[in-house]
């Protein structure tokens, strides 16, 4: 119980790896419509795209880089460096293509922004890639 209603972290590498994967996976799975050609063109049929002139590029960069980023934390390769790109293209999503209403209407895509700054700020924590290349020896 002392434990418990301590300040002190538990388990803290491990949970920050797990999460790490989870979302990491998330992001694999929303990036992966990058495949699918029918779902890249209704995303850019949807208006707030059609006020750019190349809306499908637009929609497949943000993709891949959903793609992108879930690959790289997932496996905790650069990633920081993945952070960054989640954080990017979940603003994008939260603010240009909601209406930054993080408080309900877009709270989903605002809660990978948050989950990015945590994967920035403590890095991979444990089972990753970055562990293995940047440890001190």
């Amino acid at each position: 119980m002392k434990k418990i209603l301590s300040p002190q972290p538990i388990a803290l590498l491990p949970i920050i790896a797990l999460l790490r994967i989870v979302v990491g996976s998330m992001m694999i799975y929303h990036g992966w419509e990058v495949f699918n050609a029918t779902q890249m063109k209704e995303y850019a049929s949807w208006d707030v795209f059609k006020k750019y002139e190349s809306a499908l590029s637009i929609v497949y960069i943000g993709k891949a880089t959903e793609l992108l980023s879930g690959l790289l934390l997932a496996f905790g390769l650069f990633t920081r460096l993945g952070a960054v790109l989640l954080i990017g293209s979940m603003c994008f999503i939260t603010f240009v293509v909601g209406k930054g209403i993080v408080w309900y209407g877009d709270q989903h895509p605002f809660m990978f922004v948050l989950l990015g700054v945590l994967f920035f700020c403590s890095g991979s924590g444990k089972w990753s890639v970055d562990q293995q290349l940047f440890q001190e020896k």
